[in-house]
């Protein structure tokens, strides 16, 4: 499929193409070239992802890919209709599932000393402003819906759920709002390289992949708060050993401030996992996915009460100083 594309615009042959992970590649003796549908992203984004990349190689993050450019020195490639780049790594390493927590630790750790101002995937201060957006966009597609009879049993359960999980979100804003107020940020809470949504699998499920265009650049916390969110909700039964030993290997290397542990907290109350849901249902015209979201939202509804008291908990199944960082709880769950 890509063969002629990467022999006529790169100049790379006399190899094979496969999968990879869930890319798309092609493999040429000691290479492997993922190639990345860049459709809808900025020349400036990027070029500022491929500084980033070259600054984290140099800082000794030898996962990292080169970005190829083509035989006439573009970072993007236009091939029947769509845009490329080319992502060229060495030999990847076997993914080493047990290690992530310390892997990441020192990702963002590298990733706070940019020798440059980071701009176009900035999200450093935004979440505050995003979720009130995206609740006051909810909130007026609810409003809109309420004079009319339900269609199907999904707009009947986000009819009636809606006004709970916009309570989860005021929570989570004012969360966030007295963090910001109350605490002080520490050098650890300085902006670093981080992913829109990191979880289990981001970095490859058996080899080591790390795909610039997957990241942001943010508080690590927002890393933090998506791989627990990500393992809770893969088994809410089973997720509390996962959880432990991945924080708890993230802090031998970098250890969160107060800031970071409320801005994680935070994150965690806001329940993406619900808007994203309601979101994808009245977006996809596939009835196939239509169906498996009535069923996740079923079970995200069924099991309210546990999720309750995962939040409830979350502090104390995690070790965090409550008491020395004087952590604040959130009433409500408590009872």
């Amino acid at each position: 499929m890509f063969e002629k594309m990467l022999k006529e615009k790169y100049g790379i042959k006399d190899g094979y193409e496969l999968d990879f992970e869930r890319y798309r590649a092609f493999k040429q003796n000691a290479s492997l070239y993922l190639i990345m549908n860049v459709k809808g992203r900025k020349e400036q984004e990027i070029s500022e992802i491929k500084k980033i990349s070259e600054q984290l190689r140099t800082f000794g993050d030898q996962d990292m890919p080169s970005f190829l450019p083509t035989k006439e020195g573009a970072e993007i490639c236009e091939w029947e209709g769509g845009y490329y780049s080319l992502l060229q790594y060495r030999e990847p390493k076997p993914l080493i599932e047990k290690k992530t927590g310390k892997k990441l630790a020192r990702f963002h750790h590298r990733g706070r000393y940019m020798p440059f101002q980071v701009k176009n995937i900035n999200r450093i201060g935004q979440w505050k402003q995003l979720w009130e957006k995206r609740l006051d966009q909810m909130e007026g597609f609810w409003n809109s819906k309420l004079n009319q009879s339900p269609e199907n049993e999904f707009e009947k359960m986000f009819f009636d759920s809606f006004p709970y999980y916009m309570g989860l979100a005021e929570n989570s804003i004012q969360y966030l709002t007295d963090t910001e107020l109350d605490s002080t940020p520490l050098e650890m809470d300085n902006g670093t390289v981080c992913h829109e949504r990191f979880k289990r699998g981001s970095w490859g499920k058996e080899n080591l992949v790390k795909n610039p265009y997957d990241w942001v650049f943010d508080h690590a916390s927002r890393d933090l708060a998506e791989w627990v969110r990500e393992r809770y909700f893969y088994n809410p039964q089973t997720y509390q050993p996962d959880v432990r030993n991945f924080l708890g290997d993230y802090q031998q290397i970098s250890k969160l401030s107060a800031f970071s542990w409320r801005l994680l907290y935070s994150r965690l109350l806001f329940p993406l996992h619900y808007f994203e849901c309601v979101e994808n249902y009245y977006i996809t015209t596939s009835e196939q996915e239509k169906l498996a979201l009535e069923e996740r939202l079923q079970k995200y509804l069924t099991y309210s009460a546990e999720q309750e008291r995962f939040l409830a908990g979350f502090y104390q199944l995690v070790d965090a100083p409550v008491r020395s960082y004087k952590l604040p709880a959130i009433k409500w769950l408590m009872k």
